[in-house]
């Protein structure tokens, strides 16, 4: 196997989160600074729960955070023929068989071997029935399985990640690979596919070490050249607890319609489990896709801590112009917010002075409301301190006053502030600043006088004062 050739094998039971695509994007950072390929597979062999919604999905959200795949994808549904040749080779050759074992006597057995201190497997049976019996019993319509022969034996192999790993396969029993030839269950497919595909390193979650002396065996039984196994730590709380199902089965969509940037979640999820070297945080895909090293994966779980994601993304809008961040923040705030020419330069300016704010651009809606409509508020909000109703509205009129005297052309922040600073110095800077903010606002948390005037510009500056005189009144 000279080509590097690693896959993502999701299965469409459900919307693609968090863990999926950290797992899709090690693999793909994998197979880009080794000059591999990256093959999608979609393991839909579950037909009750597959869905098409959640392949839909599934791509969608890998293609949203610029993980492209070179081949695929590959649906195991489509792959029956394959699957039907190698059991039945398996079948002949007497490594695998039939097994019609109730489900009450499987559990009978189970419950038998766990009074007796033992790990429950299955107990063989159904062994000794011969192909020409096991047939017959088809024909009959008795329902059933096939096993696979698992070879009693001391397992090593090399993870990546972990070094040194072993089993004892006597321990593990004859597992169920298959319903029936053409309907293969995961272990079995997983392995005929990983060979016909010729993958040659097999990048997983920690949650399938289990599964992997089932496959080497497997492997082994059909002759097949094993993979190089990474098994990835598993993603843990920020108390290092087990990863709460709130993060971690929240989809990547979900991620998305909160306002979080691909480039955001792309560079976090790279930081789960694995960091440089050095303090720096953030990275383009060309930085990410040169420093990644698989053997510098800990084995320890990976913190998913969403104050840092939080923050990166914040760290993203604030690269953008304020151009593009308008453009993104479309979906996120009403329609006729950008009804016309005057609205979207609101939109843009606004983004601007609360970009320091916005973690998300859904939080964008909530910080801006107030430059498209003053919200109610009393007028006692107004009053800075022990001022009063007469002092706050006289110094609003002196404010006004100041306001009128400028140009349209020149109401820009620096030009507003030196006509009002100078009257907030000798009378007092909350008695001026304050009121006059709150009267922009409507709100106690705003962003500065001049910045939010600056943005509504000359005419709506004095109609907003207007009513906060008028409320004293």
């Amino acid at each position: 196997m000279d080509e590097i050739r690693v896959r993502l094998a999701p299965s469409p039971t459900g919307y693609l989160h968090i863990g999926t695509a950290r797992t899709a994007l090690f693999n793909w950072l994998f197979a880009k600074q080794n000059n591999g390929k990256f093959i999608l597979r979609v393991e839909d062999t579950d037909i009750e729960r597959s869905k098409p919604e959640y392949e839909k999905d599934i791509e969608e959200n890998l293609r949203w955070l610029g993980i492209e795949w070179d081949e695929g994808p590959y649906r195991q549904s489509e792959r029956a023929d394959i699957y039907e040749k190698y059991i039945n080779r398996l079948i002949s050759e007497k490594k695998a068989y039939h097994c019609f074992c109730s489900k009450e006597g499987l559990e009978e057995d189970r419950k038998a071997m766990l009074a007796q201190g033992m790990p429950p497997k299955y107990g063989g049976r159904c062994r000794a029935i011969s192909e020409e019996e096991a047939q017959e019993k088809i024909k009959n319509g008795e329902p059933s399985v096939i096993r696979f022969r698992m070879p009693e034996s001391d397992l090593e192999f090399n993870d990546l990640i972990r070094g040194k790993v072993k089993f004892n396969t006597s321990l593990i029993g004859d597992i169920v690979i298959a319903k029936n030839p053409r309907v293969p269950l995961y272990n079995f497919a997983a392995v005929v596919d990983d060979n016909e595909m010729k993958i040659s390193y097999v990048i997983r979650g920690e949650d399938h070490l289990s599964n992997t002396p089932k496959q080497i065996m497997i492997q082994k039984a059909l002759g097949f050249e094993e993979p190089q196994y990474a098994h990835l730590p598993m993603i843990l709380n920020p108390d290092k607890s087990k990863m709460s199902k709130r993060y971690l089965e929240t989809s990547v969509n979900d991620y998305r319609e909160q306002g979080y940037l691909p480039e955001a979640i792309f560079n976090f999820i790279a930081l789960i489990g694995w960091h440089p070297e050095g303090e720096k945080e953030m990275f383009s895909k060309e930085e990410l896709t040169a420093e990644f090293n698989l053997k510098k994966v800990q084995k320890g779980g990976g913190v998913f801590n969403i104050a840092k994601l939080d923050w990166l993304n914040s760290q993203y809008i604030k690269k953008l112009s304020p151009e593009e961040l308008t453009e993104k923040l479309k979906p996120f705030i009403p329609l006729d917010w950008t009804k016309d020419e005057k609205s979207k330069k609101i939109i843009m300016k606004a983004a601007a002075l609360e970009g320091e704010r916005i973690k998300k651009l859904s939080d964008f809606k909530e910080l801006a409301e107030f430059f498209f409509e003053l919200p109610d508020y009393e007028p006692e909000l107004l009053i800075w301190k022990e001022g009063g109703k007469e002092k706050t509205a006289s110094n609003l009129k002196l404010v006004r006053e100041k306001i009128s005297g400028i140009f349209k052309e020149d109401f820009e922040k620096k030009d507003i502030e030196e006509e009002i600073l100078p009257i907030a110095e000798v009378w007092g800077k909350g008695d001026i600043l304050w009121p006059l903010r709150v009267a922009l606002s409507g709100s106690k948390f705003s962003p500065g006088p001049m910045e939010i005037m600056e943005v509504l510009g000359k005419e709506e500056s004095l109609n907003r004062v207007d009513k906060a005189i008028e409320k004293l009144s």
